[in-house]
């Protein structure tokens, strides 16, 4: 007996369906390039240049010195964020017991205005008599004297204008906090601010974190977001690397983003975590769920995919 022989016996009963894996490999790849160039040309993000605090500082000054003295003061979105970065009370997500966020602690600690301010502003003082006693003039003010002199400027820069290139507000006593903030919007527009922030002692700076989330704390980076339709109300992402579909392997987490009690959640970041892990164990188990199981059995959509096979052919 001959190998086919031996070949069509031990396979006699079992029905079978010619079937050319190159031929339809290379149906799929052309079909599957078609779609994907076409969707990459209507479709794709935008490849807008990077942010930086240096253009933040130059076209939004008033933004940028506004976010500045909250940093000094303690009052920005990041002083108050708590776990990964301060110890803020009360501040970190939680949902019943479940809290990740506290019990990983301050895993990457920031103090804002000594890392965002104080320390960048100590190089810059170097040769600037001006900054340097400015500095000293704070340093050695109490705390109180610090936050009653923040809360002034603070104040006074919902009216603050642009005089000569630099921000002017009304006259006031904010002791040497408008010596401060020009030393800081000097050092920004130059481009060395967004160089010190990312000073982590490593030789390969790649550590974004602290020029990201100061420029998070102020208006000028939301509103680009905004612009590109990117906030959590609008739903939107991109990248930057090139003409091509965005993130779209995130879309079944952002769209949760969209729908009560998400949308409205103080904790709703934790709570879309829970959520998807809860659904992917899910989909994990369906082969032990009964009714999930059979749902294939009640809806044949693989009948349709291998026809011919069930016609006999």
């Amino acid at each position: 007996m001959t190998t086919d022989e031996e070949q069509a016996r031990y396979y006699s009963g079992i029905k079978m369906v010619r079937f050319d894996i190159v031929k339809e490999f290379v149906l799929a790849f052309v079909a599957v390039s078609i779609l994907v160039v076409g969707l990459a040309g209507v479709l794709s993000s935008p490849d807008d240049p990077s942010v930086t605090i240096q253009t933040w500082a130059t076209k939004d000054p008033i933004d940028f010195v506004t976010t500045t003295a909250s940093e000094l003061a303690y009052t920005s979105g990041t002083a108050q964020y708590g776990p990964p970065y301060t110890n803020t009370a009360d501040a970190a997500q939680a949902v019943g017991p479940i809290a990740p966020q506290s019990w990983a602690g301050v895993a990457t600690p920031i103090d804002t205005a000594k890392d965002f301010v104080l320390t960048p502003l100590a190089y810059a003082a170097v040769g600037n008599p001006t900054l340097t006693t400015a500095l000293q003039t704070y340093n050695a003010a109490t705390s109180d004297q610090q936050q009653a002199w923040l809360t002034s400027y603070s104040t006074a820069l919902a009216d603050a204008t642009i005089a000569n290139d630099e921000v002017s507000v009304a006259s006031g006593d904010y002791g040497p906090v408008p010596d401060l903030m020009a030393g800081m919007l000097g050092l920004a527009r130059t481009g060395a601010l967004d160089g010190l922030l990312l000073n982590s002692g490593n030789l390969y700076q790649t550590d974004f974190t602290k020029p990201l989330l100061f420029m998070g704390d102020g208006n000028y980076l939301p509103g680009l977001a905004a612009d590109q339709h990117l906030t959590g109300d609008q739903w939107g992402m991109m990248n930057e690397t090139g003409s091509y579909p965005g993130q779209t392997w995130l879309w079944l987490f952002s769209s949760w983003y969209q729908i009560p009690p998400f949308n409205t959640a103080a904790n709703t970041d934790l709570l879309v975590i829970l959520l998807m892990i809860g659904l992917t164990t899910l989909l994990a188990l369906v082969p032990f769920i009964p009714i999930l199981r059979d749902i294939p059995r009640w809806v044949p959509v693989h009948r349709l995919i291998w026809r011919r096979y069930y016609r006999g052919e």
